[in-house]
């Protein structure tokens, strides 16, 4: 075979192949035009790939309680922020700025967190 047609075929698979990794990076499903902040105790954080999760009750206006699901970045990524795997606990009372999901789920993209000692990470 020609080498441009070797070329042309190695581009094409790229191409397609490629296409399943931006799929999966959209962040359509965020209302990144308004961000929530609220305040809640960690129920369980997930150090995971591809994206870490935050889980926090939050108390909500019938008495009750709300979990929020709110995705965070790589841990690769999250790590050159600060983070490390024990960064935040189960118990932990913490403020979270979010974007939340476009179908008013209780959740969204976690875009910085206010740990108890006062320190502030970014998500992304």
């Amino acid at each position: 075979m020609h080498k441009s047609v070797l070329i042309l075929i190695a581009t094409l698979t790229n191409l397609v192949v490629g296409q399943g990794a931006f799929a999966h990076h959209s962040s359509a499903m965020f209302d990144q035009t308004k961000e929530v902040t609220l305040s809640g105790v960690v129920s369980k954080f997930e150090w995971s790939n591809p994206h870490a999760l935050v889980f926090i009750d939050v108390d909500d206006a019938k008495g009750g309680t709300m979990r929020y699901t709110l995705e965070c970045s790589t841990p690769n990524l999250l790590s050159h922020n600060g983070w490390k795997i024990n960064t935040i606990r189960t118990g932990d009372r913490v403020t979270v700025d979010f974007f939340p999901l476009r179908d008013k789920r209780p959740g969204g993209m976690l875009a910085k967190i206010t740990l108890p000692t006062g320190v502030v990470l970014k998500a992304w």
